[in-house]
């Protein structure tokens, strides 16, 4: 049976799941096991606890197996790779002991789990057909014992259900503009040859465009300058190891800075769109069909032969399909050379009804980028939420089109993220130690009786059992009563008698809910007494801590005139350089977390997370650079450090060999 592949909004995934059962029958439709193998490291840490080895020794030993991506593939390739380990290995018996064990355990099935979007279709019972089991992660859900390649081997039929979140994206936008505009946009109907989408491609202004948001894909955007879909369709086809080799042959084709050379007329209608490079497989199997008379199921075999290369089956496909162009008037010299446009065809060819899907999708969130930009953003940040590093980039990408993200606020937010004008407010639910319960008490009692007036209006309406003293410190701190003109110090050093206030309300009501004639036992009133204001740094301090970012501000904007003194460039444009820069550079920005570790010599070193504005970097603090001012390196420290760039395990970090307090 076909493979067949589709996306759906990731949130409404089990919706479609639920509708197979419910159409084809709860008895025909399974989702398919997939098995966990051990890996080298953990192949070792399993071992060793099974030979009762100290876990340090264990996890000494496995550390020495290099993490991935590298070419080391197994226990046999880091033992000739590595050679502390081949010296251990030679000169501890404990240690070969532990290795031998574990290259014999390395690559079994650890365990087993469901396949993360397989489902498979059958005619009949699963019972008559496949073993049965219920899932390790629930068990509520049927899944086969066998695997997919034995599944697919057996006749039934394997969907992928991919769970797509930029289908999320969209769907989110969309209601969110019906909600602020009361414009209804049918996505599928949008034009595709709209000017201002194509502005936005040609800008390489795509952060948050699906398939098109990478350094390398706006750099070509930028060259390529797409002028209609047939480009978008190509770049999502090209921009891929290998293919990626074409791109400046079809920017430089398209704008006629180089000849468009094709070996025979016929191939004009199939390779024109193209600028006669061969992208996609479906061309391939074209010019099978067109110039040697094959059917579409032998053109599917052509392709299957070469991207296989199976030798065998090649060699029998080159004699039919030179013989079928020569049987079809074509010359065999030229019949041999478009052979020879094959092999490296099939290597590169992308599937282009993929490739037009996928591009469409770009578009339409181009699109929407381009006509929406507040509601795009919006549901890009709240389906960004859980990562934070993200959702900073994406308020520094909103605040370069000119759109504010604003703090939340106990009358202008909702749950999540949403627009406010042309302007984007946070969500109550961002809050770190406010429950989703609560946020749902206080908006809900905000639709029912209108905005609050003040705090004490606040805590007379709202009588969450989970109104407590955690709960407020978090919103006072997070700002979001700011708009009752209330200092934040104010109300934390009032807290006691904010509290006692809160609790007569809730047994107010308990009261009046058991008395026949609702009568009020007591009236309280909130008097709060003066306080010290909080400074700025505690506030940001606070955004930091509740949030996960600095929203109204960044606590290096007090230090401007210093970073110039010191010549600090900024994280982002120190990323951007050659990684074989070995200068030395310096950055400033927050220390926002650090892991101390004692080396090998019993000496100890960090690894410290600095932030700017817009990006952080890890770096690498080493025992005399840690030794001159150890204090530095904590939590919050605002700091100028010196150093080099170093690439190693493809992410980039710094190598710090000198560091400041800013004060």
């Amino acid at each position: 049976m076909p493979d067949i592949d589709i996306d759906f909004a990731d949130k409404r995934r089990d919706e479609v799941v639920n509708y197979v059962r419910q159409k084809y029958g709860e008895d025909r439709v399974a989702q398919i096991i997939t098995f966990g193998t051990m890996a080298a490291r953990a192949a070792i840490r399993d071992a060793g606890r099974a030979l009762g080895l100290p876990y340090a020794f264990c996890d000494q030993v496995a550390k020495l197996v290099p993490a991935p991506p590298t070419p080391v593939k197994n226990l046999g390739q880091a033992l000739d790779a590595v050679e502390e380990m081949r010296t251990m290995y030679a000169t501890n018996p404990d240690a070969k002991k532990l290795i031998d064990a574990a290259k014999k355990l390395e690559g079994v099935a650890r365990h087993a789990s469901v396949h993360a979007c397989g489902i498979i279709i059958s005619a009949e019972p699963l019972t008559d057909v496949v073993a049965l089991q219920r899932s390790p992660q629930n068990e509520n859900s049927v899944i086969t014992q066998f695997e997919q390649g034995i599944v697919e081997k057996l006749g039934l039929l394997k969907m992928d259900f991919l769970g797509l979140r930029n289908l999320t994206i969209i769907e989110e936008a969309l209601r969110l503009v019906q909600e602020s505009t009361g414009e209804l946009v049918n996505i599928s109907n949008i034009p595709l040859n709209d000017a201002q989408t194509f502005e936005v491609l040609q800008n390489g202004d795509t952060v948050g465009v699906f398939q098109f948001e990478s350094a390398g894909m706006r750099r070509y955007l930028k060259e390529l300058k797409p002028t209609e879909f047939e480009d978008v369709v190509a770049m999502v086809a090209l921009y891929r190891p290998g293919p990626m080799e074409l791109i400046p042959d079809y920017i430089n084709r398209k704008y006629g800075r180089e000849e468009v050379k094709l070996l025979h007329p016929m191939l004009a209608p199939i390779l024109g769109k193209t600028y006669g490079i061969g992208i996609y497989q479906e061309q391939m199997m074209r010019i099978a069909r067109d110039l040697a008379g094959y059917t579409l199921a032998e053109a599917d075999t052509l392709r299957k032969a070469i991207g296989k290369k199976i030798k065998a089956l090649l060699d029998e496909q080159e004699g039919k399909l030179i013989n079928g162009m020569i049987a079809n008037g074509i010359n065999e010299k030229i019949a041999r050379k478009i052979w020879e446009l094959f092999p490296p065809f099939a290597k590169y060819g992308f599937n282009r009804s993929h490739s037009v899907c996928y591009g469409l999708i770009g578009y339409q969130t181009a699109y929407l980028k381009a006509h929406y930009p507040i509601e795009f953003m919006t549901a890009l940040f709240n389906s960004e939420s859980d990562d934070v590093e993200r959702i900073a980039f994406l308020i520094d990408e909103a605040k370069k089109h000119g759109v504010l993200v604003l703090p939340p606020d106990i009358n202008e937010s909702a749950v999540s993220f949403a627009p406010q004008g042309t302007s984007i407010r946070f969500g109550l639910q961002a809050i770190k130690n406010v429950g989703a319960a609560v946020v749902e008490a206080i908006i809900a009692e905000r639709q029912a009786g209108g905005p609050y007036v003040d705090l004490e209006d606040f805590l007379t309406r709202v009588k969450h059992k989970d109104i407590n003293k955690k709960s407020i410190e978090s919103l006072t701190k997070a700002g979001v009563f700011d708009s009752f003109k209330l200092e934040r110090g104010k109300v934390l050093a009032n807290m006691d008698e904010i509290l006692r206030y809160s609790q007569t309300m809730k047994k107010n009501e308990v009261s009046n809910q058991n008395n026949l004639f609702g009568t009020v036992y007591s009236k309280s009133v909130l008097n709060l007494r003066d306080a010290e204001p909080i400074s700025k740094k505690d506030k940001l301090n606070w955004e930091k801590e509740l949030l996960g970012l600095y929203i109204s501000d960044h606590p290096l904007s007090e230090h401007k005139a210093q970073l110039v003194q010191y010549k600090v460039k900024s994280i982002r444009d120190l990323l951007l350089l050659d990684q074989k820069d070995q200068q030395k550079h310096r950055i400033a920005g927050v220390v926002t977390g650090v892991k101390k570790i004692t080396t090998k010599a019993g000496k100890p070193m960090a690894f410290a997370r600095i932030e700017d504005a817009n990006e952080s970097i890890e770096a690498i603090v080493f025992t005399e650079t840690l030794a001159r001012n150890p204090n530095l390196w904590t939590e919050n420290k605002l700091i100028v450090a010196e150093g080099k760039l170093s690439a190693k395990d493809t992410e980039m970090k710094f190598i710090c060999e000198g560091a400041v307090e800013l004060i």
